[in-house]
């Protein structure tokens, strides 16, 4: 029996291990051979893998269709640039801030931690009402949310700067970082999709009336998924205002929704390998896309410039999915590595002593 215990044990945690050990060998490999372009890439590619999984969280698993996420990542990126801003900095971009804030530099990562709370509270707050809507009318209600988000950003400009380019921003996010925070973000999403709490989720999405008969708080587990999303959505921000270190309101409006809900849709709502799937894959086509619109030369044939190209094949083949693959490449599917490692076991445990059927000395 202890052995059949330790054997369960082990094939638990020896795909998250590997997993995280894999991740950590390709984070290593990249950011110490690859170009600056490629390290960009792929820094900017774990930015977007935590934004879809954070609204997968809300929208894949509950159900509600949220189209006003990227108003956390607002919040998670003003929020921790004025944070880190330096006192000179400060004065200079923003000299009308409160004198206790004008003051105040924080870290990197208490900066992103109060973001994120923020971006959490005012997801509570707004929730509260609207997660008691269902269909269409979350959607609007939430796109609503975003564009309030917009117009604060527009006209605050005591703290925002209004409608010019926030500007001076430290450039503190790293590959580590980015990977770093995407690893917890995995572990948070598949823990709480794999808790009663996430069954609950699935239950309402399925049948709200059912989930609600067999006592499921709907509220509840709605609540909890938009301010858990909007927490890792706000961490997401930050980090991504950390890295281009320059934005304005207009960088967190309709385009960089609809690419998010692209990417969420082609990988698959409902599925955390979808998520990661739909993300890598969209990245991957839009940046050969977006060097083939400069013009190509293929033996004597030159392609002129065709700038759009990317926008456009994007917008076709995310209609041709919902046309013919309505739940995406994965659906509510997962790539499940514990089934890999218990063949293996299988196949090596011929021998086994404690397996049935086995002959005993």
């Amino acid at each position: 029996m202890p052995a059949r215990t330790e054997r369960s044990l082990v094939s638990r945690l020896l795909p998250p291990l590997v997993a995280l050990a894999v991740l950590f060998l390709a984070v290593f490999l990249v950011n110490r051979v690859a170009s600056p372009y490629i390290l960009r890439v792929v820094t900017l590619l774990g930015i977007s893998i935590m934004l879809v999984l954070a609204l997968n969280l809300s929208n894949g698993f509950t159900g509600v269709f949220s189209l006003g996420h990227v108003g956390f990542m607002a919040i998670g990126a003003y929020v921790s640039a004025i944070l880190t801003l330096s006192v000179e900095a400060k004065a200079v971009n923003l000299p009308d801030l409160p004198a206790w804030i004008a003051g105040t530099q924080l870290g990197f990562l208490p900066a992103i931690l109060i973001a994120a709370v923020i971006a959490a509270i005012v997801a509570l707050l707004i929730g509260i009402p609207l997660m008691r809507l269902s269909g269409h009318y979350v959607g609007v209600a939430t796109l609503g949310f975003l564009v309030i988000v917009h117009i604060v950003l527009v006209n605050w400009t005591q703290f925002t700067r209004g409608a010019r380019t926030f500007s001076g921003v430290s450039s503190l996010t790293t590959i580590w970082w980015v990977y770093g925070c995407l690893a917890v973000t995995i572990y948070v999403v598949w823990r709480i999709v794999r808790s009663p709490y996430g069954r609950s989720m699935i239950a309402v999405r399925e049948n709200e009336i059912a989930a609600q008969a067999i006592g499921v708080n709907v509220l509840g587990s709605r609540l909890m998924a938009f301010v858990t999303s909007a927490f890792l959505t706000a961490v997401a921000g930050a980090l991504w205002a950390h890295i281009v270190t320059s934005f304005s309101p207009a960088s967190f409006y309709f385009a960089q929704t609809f690419n998010i809900i692209i990417m969420l849709v082609v990988g698959g709502m409902g599925s955390v390998s979808g998520s990661i799937i739909g993300t890598v894959l969209i990245t991957v086509i839009s940046e050969l896309l977006r060097n083939a619109e400069l013009g190509l030369h293929i033996g004597g044939i030159t392609i002129p410039p065709l700038y759009g190209l990317s926008q456009i094949v994007l917008a076709v083949g995310f209609v041709l999915v919902v046309i013919f693959r309505r739940k995406g490449l994965m659906g509510d599917r997962e790539i499940d590595l514990r089934r890999f490692f218990e063949r293996k076991t299988h196949e090596g445990g011929a021998g086994d002593p404690d397996r049935p059927g086995q002959p005993k000395d």
